[in-house]
């Protein structure tokens, strides 16, 4: 069974990272969730980044506001995919500093950036990522696409009527 992380800087990020979460869970996908500071705890991030993929992980999340050190620091660290979650917290500007501190990473370290507090993204993100080699997920994907297309087509027949 395939396994999300979703890692974030502190409790206060956590009101933005349970869309993932949630979106992770909708798709079965197990979650393992924790507090990991770039900052704070940098031994607990070493550990983290180093190790997360030896005990089954596949795809990081990583949600960071301010600075935003977390998504690029595990990213450093780790051979597994990571998506970077800017967070706009109440030390930020704005969320442009986080949205920067993530998206602006140097050759060899990629992350993939989602929308400011765009964490349910980052979750559909991590599903078809694991998608793209397990065919039931795939699916699952497929169906997930399916429905926002008719909910579209739902909307539109309402707004005819």
């Amino acid at each position: 069974m395939s396994k999300v992380a979703v890692i974030m800087g502190s409790t206060s990020d956590l009101p933005v990272m349970q869309d993932a979460i949630d979106i992770l869970k909708e798709f079965d996908i197990e979650v393992e969730v924790d507090i990991v500071s770039a900052h704070r705890t940098p031994e607990k991030l070493f550990d983290y980044g180093k190790n997360a993929h030896t005990r089954g992980i596949n795809v990081i999340i990583a949600g960071a506001g301010g600075a935003a050190h977390l998504p690029g620091m595990i990213a450093s660290l780790s051979p597994l995919p990571v998506i970077g979650v800017p967070v706009k917290s109440t030390n930020s500007i704005d969320g442009w500093d986080s949205v920067l501190s993530i998206l602006q990473m140097p050759g060899g370290v990629p992350v993939a950036t989602v929308a400011l507090n765009g964490a349910k993204n980052a979750g559909i993100l991590a599903a078809q990522i694991i998608g793209a080699t397990d065919k039931c997920m795939l699916d699952k994907v497929l169906f997930y696409k399916e429905g926002l297309k008719q909910k579209v087509i739902e909307g539109a027949k309402e707004l005819k009527k």
